[in-house]
């Protein structure tokens, strides 16, 4: 990785401004637990107001005399901006104040950088910094910006920058290439899920929201869960069976932060393709949150850049154990359908109904019913036990076969499809006639 870890955490005075030209500033908390997270050791905040930044070192002189004066009284090694920073900006700061200096983006991805543990995270990250890196290179090699003459100081052509540059282009090339190939291996593990008619539910939310504590509570598995932003970035994916729906496929998801940078959701695109590819979305909020309806925004506008935001959603309110007097429900719309459900993932309170709303969610696109089968179309009766469709069997007097079946339409219909037009075809008798198809159509839509 790029960035060098001291063995202990590094002094740093934290830098806020509000910006009059932002309507919906961040929140200073949030930031503080990000350097927190990031292993920094805050000796001190400094706040601030202005219109517009300062195209030059982002905050006025007298604030920036006013941070010099901090870091030289603390000794701190690291100034860290709740804001993006231009590397023109990052370097006359780093000038004035004689120490590093880093912005909000630098910080998520050092976080990234410790966390992740899988080599395609590895990767992810890797080439996330590569790309904010190589926007920064001429701070590091001021002093080679010419090239030189002279016996033994003749090179190849190009100055050390330009050198860089290009091991940077061909390094971030290399990776990219190994994560198409990550990406591919995904797609088509989802073709194998969708030919199988596996529904796959990603949990989506905002970092620390409570999303992998709540993965392990219905997967009954041990994922890594830390009260710290970023636990999570390698996705997990674990198979639940549902009540009178059957299999589905469970996936935890990198969480997401106000100002995700770009490069980040460029550099987990095959990460997040797991939730843009979902049969339904569950948004979990961390209900305790004051600002709860900020972050459920924020999140709207990570899923509208990775093109999920249309897909199914139901909410997930979090926490429920912080809340006083706050009981497990579900909340449904005017048609019965569930969409929002409230419980504890740390206690367990509320999570049998959370299932249950998922059922009925992911039920929406199951049919039941009868399927009368003749003999001479045992084929049938066969690939609907293979799929694990059969809750129960039973002979007419004439030979045929009655199964109770419980499937995706997509399925029933592709099952039926070769006996449209044969003498004698199978009998479709849907539970719910006035609800389903004509059985003698076969179009199961």
């Amino acid at each position: 990785m790029f960035f060098d870890r001291p063995e202990s955490g590094e002094l740093a005075v934290l830098v806020h401004l509000e910006l009059s030209a932002i309507d919906s500033p961040d929140d200073p908390r949030e930031f503080e637990e990000l350097a927190l997270s990031a292993g920094a050791d805050p000796v001190a905040f400094i706040f601030g107001q202005r219109a517009t930044p300062d195209p030059k070192t982002f905050v006025g002189r007298g604030k920036l005399e006013e941070i010099q004066e901090t870091v030289t009284k603390h000794g701190a090694e690291l100034v860290i901006f709740d804001h993006t920073l231009s590397p023109s900006q990052e370097r006359n700061i780093e000038r004035e104040l004689k120490c590093r200096v880093l912005d909000r983006t630098g910080l998520i991805l050092d976080i990234f950088a410790q966390r992740a543990r899988t080599h395609e995270g590895k990767l992810q990250v890797e080439l996330a910094q590569l790309r904010h890196m190589s926007t920064r290179l001429v701070r590091g090699w001021t002093h080679l910006e010419r090239q030189k003459g002279g016996i033994g100081l003749r090179g190849p052509g190009e100055t050390q920058l330009e050198t860089d540059r290009r091991l940077l282009r061909a390094r971030i090339d290399s990776i990219e290439k190994r994560l198409d190939k990550v990406r591919r291996q995904r797609e088509q593990g989802r073709r194998g899920r969708s030919r199988a008619e596996v529904a796959t539910v990603s949990l989506v939310g905002y970092t620390n929201a409570g999303k992998s504590t709540l993965f392990n509570r219905i997967t009954s598995s041990d994922v890594y869960v830390q009260d710290q932003l970023f636990a999570t970035l390698d996705p997990t994916m674990r198979r639940v069976e549902l009540p009178n729906v059957g299999a589905m496929v469970l996936a935890d998801t990198v969480g997401f932060v106000s100002h995700l940078p770009h490069r980040l959701v460029e550099a987990f695109r095959a990460t997040l393709e797991e939730a843009a590819n979902a049969s339904l979305l569950l948004h979990v909020v961390d209900a305790a949150a004051e600002n709860r309806l900020h972050l459920i925004e924020e999140v709207q506008t990570v899923l509208e850049e990775i093109g999920a935001a249309d897909l199914p959603q139901l909410l997930v309110y979090n926490k429920l154990d912080l809340l006083a007097d706050a009981e497990p429900r579900i909340d449904r719309d005017d048609q019965g359908v569930p969409r929002a459900v409230w419980l504890s993932a740390v206690t367990g309170a509320g999570c049998d109904l959370l299932v249950e709303a998922i059922a009925e969610r992911i039920g929406e696109q199951m049919v039941s019913g009868a399927l009368v089968i003749p003999p001479q179309h045992a084929r049938l009766r066969a690939q609907l036990f293979a799929g694990n469709a059969v809750q129960n069997e039973s002979y007419r007097d004439n030979g045929d076969v009655e199964l109770q079946v419980l499937l995706p339409r997509a399925e029933l219909q592709r099952l039926m499809a070769p006996f449209r037009e044969v003498g004698n075809p199978p009998q479709w008798l849907p539970e719910k006639p006035e609800e389903e198809p004509r059985p003698e159509d076969w179009e199961i839509d």
